[in-house]
């Protein structure tokens, strides 16, 4: 039988723990992490399987929450977060349902930006709310707003940083400081800068939410998300109720996102260069009347980013002369670039949030969240950089 050859996370390098954390290799000496696509497993008697089922033994059970390649996943990205525990599952969204479900009880409250993807401001609104569990939105980047909303029962403090569309960030050291001296969990959602930009445990935050749907896959094939942090939190609470209402991560979107990881590090670097480029090209042109994106000076929170991010993403917005018209002729008029509400892909994806993303939200919801009809929201790919601008030419005539 060949030897693990297990690493140990802490030993080595992140770009190291893209690649090999979380591999145990099996009998057969593969070098490419195995998929498992089983349903159940076999026990080698009566008192191993009951043994599995109470969790006296560690091991398989039912791959509704315990198989292998999705262990791998969990393993690779806690390493790479810095975190003790992640839990997988089937989507972005379900990931901050069963954080929610999981942590809180009705008569619990939640803090919550309003700078969020608008399908996270439905649940928090109308399906948690119908649980009991009430939501009080802020402004992101307002720490005083922070403050004066917690109450004796909030529980949670929820947030994306950098936003989604308008790349506004908060304080994260800041935020966990206010949290914690209420008794109360932060939970960051890292879609945007992904553990390769950003690692919010390391500067205060409890609990990390990712959709691995968007960076962490890198070119749009699967659907899924995780949960990273502490043992208590995310191992009992959070997979407790992956273990019972089964938003369950399959083996082989956890085999994509293993891949996805190897190269994360990479790629973000060069999303990151290609985004910095088109928001400077962008600002220079006539009928653009505002650029979002952390990399540049002219970004209110420019410095902050540069504490807290390792680099400012791959995301950049902007606002056109002339409204949702502009916006529509300018998605309209290309030809390379795709139309898709989408993000974190090796190509280049346009949207228009207002009628996309965020097109559920109440248009006071929207104008409260700053998500204008002339806003445009550029997911920037790995194309040439020249052939972006180009494509986008088309439209800015």
């Amino acid at each position: 039988m060949t030897d693990s050859k297990k690493i140990i996370a802490e030993d080595y390098a992140f770009a190291t723990r893209a690649v090999r954390a979380g591999q145990e290799r099996s009998g057969e000496g593969e070098n490419s992490e195995p998929i498992f696509p089983t349903s159940s497993y076999v026990f080698a008697s009566a008192a191993e399987a009951a043994a599995r089922f109470s969790g006296e033994q560690p091991g398989n059970v039912y791959s509704r929450f315990t198989n292998p390649t999705v262990r791998t996943f969990e393993e690779r990205l806690a390493a790479m977060e810095g975190a003790e525990r992640c839990v997988a599952t089937a989507s972005g969204m379900s990931a901050i349902t069963a954080t929610c479900i999981g942590l809180l009880k009705t008569g619990d409250h939640i803090v919550s930006s309003r700078s969020i993807f608008g399908t996270t401001t439905v649940l928090f609104e109308h399906f948690l709310g119908k649980l009991g569990i009430d939501t009080t939105f802020v402004d992101l980047s307002d720490l005083d707003a922070w403050r004066q909303a917690i109450r004796p029962e909030t529980k949670l403090l929820f947030l994306e940083t950098p936003s989604n569309p308008l790349t506004e960030l908060v304080d994260i050291a800041a935020l966990a400081k206010i949290a914690h001296s209420n008794d109360c969990l932060l939970a960051v959602d890292n879609c945007f800068c992904t553990p390769a930009l950003q690692q919010p445990l390391a500067l205060g935050a409890d609990i990390i939410i990712h959709s691995a749907t968007k960076y962490i896959d890198g070119q749009g094939r699967c659907v899924g998300g995780a949960v990273c942090g502490t043992e208590d939190i995310v191992g009992e609470s959070v997979f407790g109720f992956l273990r019972t209402a089964g938003p369950t991560m399959s083996a082989f979107n956890a085999w994509v996102f293993l891949k996805g990881l190897e190269t994360l590090e990479l790629r973000m670097r060069a999303h990151c260069d290609n985004a910095l480029a088109l928001a400077q090209w962008l600002e220079q042109q006539a009928v653009v009347e505002r650029v979002y994106y952390p990399g540049l000076e002219s970004h209110p929170q420019h410095a902050l980013a540069k504490q807290q991010q390792s680099g400012f993403g791959g995301i950049v917005s902007f606002e056109l002369k002339g409204g949702q018209e502009a916006g529509w002729n300018l998605v309209d008029a290309t030809r390379m670039i795709s139309i898709t509400a989408n993000l974190g892909d090796t190509k280049t994806m346009i949207t228009h949030p207002a009628t996309t993303t965020h097109g559920r939200l109440s248009p006071e919801q929207r104008e409260a969240a700053g998500i204008s009809d002339r806003l445009i929201r550029i997911a920037v790919g790995l194309e040439d950089i020249e052939d972006i601008k180009a494509d986008l030419s088309r439209g800015l005539g």
